[in-house]
């Protein structure tokens, strides 16, 4: 064969572009910068995954609740002199709390999102990678395809941020559950449906330009139906419609994923590569899921009709203080209904309640349907089994010494627990635990597990744990029942080791946000229980202040003068919506009442959970708190919200 030498090079500008070899490249890319974020964060978070596992709270639940068949007794301590192992500060605890310094300005949270400052510029970041990736040197206008790689290549992340045992939640240690990343798996959801609108418009203008049909070819049908699902999973994503109807949402996500990957397949062969590791992950996390299932007997205690408490007795082990676990109660035909419900009490081994059995509690508030039907499934069958007397109490009967709660069994399936506190108390020497409405399960349960640490155990973990504020904003009075026998074991508890060499401090604070009509409070140890709606950042200034001027408007000690009886009676007939005390009231007249000060060097931890806005109001006052400085003297300072929405 005659050598006719080297093939002439086309220049690049005339060179047609070959999106099939050069968009993969782009994908790659795009996968390799996330992934290098997720590692950044991973080597960020060893330290409290390393100290997390000396302690053996972390992986401690990933089994599952378990019972402990030999019949061993949880009885409450009397010797609570326990040995206090005090630690020196490590290096690594130092570098935490240096971050935890420099991260403060990340902690402020902006209204409407739901995200602090660190979550928007972490999303605005995902963002702009890829926007980059479909934009740069991508003749989008005549071939799209670059954006429908992108939209392929997010899938991954998709599932990796979703699934509730996810493999990032074990590599961040406790307190980083699917709860906590998901605003992740939302964004890039949002992202990967803007990447496949883009990338079918501009092919459907293509087509409509060259006069090409659309409807008809198994291509062009198969790409419109992946985007049609698409949008349907997104939009019933939306919190409004989550909100709305939960089990239609949970549904549609499922049934349309399905549907999704079907028509992708059929529409591009590139889309199979990426395809697999969300099959993967979601495989990984139903195998997890199915050893953690169990079906226990539990007993329903309705606390009037806003608050159903259900304890699950004879479960020992497998939880940690915050977690939170998704209950279907077998009931009135709603089998197919599960809930995620946070355990609010403590390991019978370290729990401090001795009023409720022993086990696993929650509390489910009736403010939706399931919720509400559960309350008034418990309180009817409570009466068919003559389990609530009818007749009406005597006016003289303390409020605080009512008959025995009326327990009604049932059948329950438990899967989980989940998530649970970044923030290992005993690491810091000051707590404050701040909780608004059914939010308490969250902090009372964290509470319950200090106490029980450094009281019951001695502090054998080297707890340094000595002042525990512990704040709850409720609208009524009657709300102070739902949980004021847990409260009143675990101050009692707390108040028992104030004679011993190490003591623990504890103070409760119930913020009472409506002018109702005061009922008996009960008697908790060192509690006040003011009428105000309370500032967190004010309460926050006062524990972390040198000097601590306490003045209070109202507590439970005091009571209005003889001359305002009238007054009184007034007020029992006014609505209680439309006297809810507001922050302006508070900040004329009111100084937090908090009858202890951080001191210096020994680190304060924060805890809030509840709503949004005061999830918001507490993270911005830690980080005014750590922006002024305070931080560094205080030692550091942890944070740990939990946002009580869907």
């Amino acid at each position: 064969m005659v050598d006719t030498g080297t093939p002439p090079v086309i220049p690049a500008e005339f060179q047609q572009y070959n999106s099939y070899l050069v968009d993969p490249q782009w994908q790659r890319k795009f996968s390799i910068v996330w992934a290098s974020v997720l590692a950044f964060f991973v080597v960020l978070s060893l330290p409290h995954l390393v100290r997390s596992l000396r302690n053996g709270r972390a992986y401690s639940s990933a089994a599952g609740i378990t019972e402990d068949l030999s019949g061993k007794s949880y009885d409450l301590a009397n010797d609570v002199r326990g040995m206090h192992r005090v630690r020196r500060q490590s290096l690594w605890r130092k570098v935490e709390n240096v971050l935890n310094i420099a991260g403060g300005l990340f902690w402020w949270m902006v209204p409407g999102l739901g995200l602090m400052l660190g979550e928007i510029l972490l999303i605005s970041g995902y963002i702009a990678t890829v926007i980059s990736c479909i934009v740069v040197e991508a003749p989008l206008m005549e071939n799209s395809n670059r954006a429908g790689f992108i939209a392929i290549a997010q899938l991954p992340i998709v599932f990796l941020f979703a699934t509730k045992n996810s493999v990032v939640s074990f590599l961040l240690g406790p307190g980083n559950g699917y709860e906590k990343l998901n605003f992740i798996h939302r964004w890039s959801g949002r992202l990967m449906f803007m990447a496949a609108i883009l990338h079918g418009a501009l092919w459907i203008r293509n087509h409509l330009q060259y006069d090409l049909p659309i409807i008809g070819q198994q291509k062009e049908g198969s790409g419109v139906a992946a985007v049609g699902l698409l949008g349907i999973i997104v939009l019933s994503s939306l919190p409004i419609a989550r909100r709305w109807c939960y089990q239609l949402f949970y549904i549609i996500h499922m049934m349309g994923m399905v549907g999704f990957f079907v028509t992708l397949c059929y529409h591009t062969i590139y889309a199979t590569p990426w395809i697999f590791p969300p099959m993967a992950f979601y495989g990984l996390d139903i195998l997890l899921r199915m050893f953690r299932h169990r079906i226990k007997d539990a007993v329903l205690v309705p606390v009037g009709n806003q608050m159903t408490l259900i304890h699950v007795p004879y479960v020992t082990s497998g939880w940690i203080a915050g977690q939170h676990v998704r209950l279907r109660v077998f009931f009135s035909g709603r089998i197919f209904e599960s809930h995620p419900l946070t355990i609010f009490s403590a390991p019978p081994d370290i729990s401090c309640i001795t009023s409720m059995p022993s086990g696993i509690s929650l509390g489910a508030r009736a403010v939706g349907d399931w919720t509400k039907a559960l309350n008034n499934y418990a309180v009817k069958t409570a009466v068919d089994l003559k389990l609530i007397g009818l007749e009406e109490k005597s006016d003289v009967t303390p409020h605080h010494e009512e008959q025995t709660p009326a327990e009604v069994p049932v059948q329950v399936m438990i899967d989980g627990p989940y998530g649970g506190c970044s923030v290992d108390l005993g690491q810091y020497e000051t707590a404050l635990l701040f909780a608004g409405g059914s939010g308490i399960t969250f902090t009372l349960g964290v509470l319950d597990d200090i106490v029980g640490r450094c009281v019951r155990k001695g502090r054998k973990g080297g707890e340094r744990t000595k002042r525990i504020e512990f704040a709850w904003c409720v609208r009524s009075f009657g709300s102070i029942d739902w949980f004021a026998p847990a409260l009143m074991d675990i101050a009692r508890v707390a108040e028992s080791s104030l004679s011993s060499a190490t003591p623990l401090d504890l103070h409760v604070s119930i913020y009472v946000t409506c002018l109702c009509n005061p009922e008996a409070i009960p008697p908790i140890p060192n509690c006040d229980v003011t009428i105000v709606r309370p500032s967190v950042y004010r309460v926050l200034q006062d524990l972390t202040s040198v000097s601590s001027p306490q003045k209070a408007k109202r507590t439970s000690t005091q009571r209005k003068s003889s001359s305002a009886e009238d007054e009184d009676e007034e007020e029992k007939e006014k609505p209680c919506a439309k006297e809810t005390l507001t922050a302006v009231d508070m900040e004329a007249d009111f100084i937090p009442r908090v009858p202890f000060v951080a001191e210096e060097g020994g680190g304060l931890a924060v805890i809030t959970s509840g709503p949004e806005s005061l999830i918001r109001e507490a993270a911005n006052a830690v980080a005014r708190i750590q922006m002024s400085g305070k931080g560094i003297r205080l030692g550091g300072v942890g944070l740990h919200t939990e946002i009580f929405s869907l």
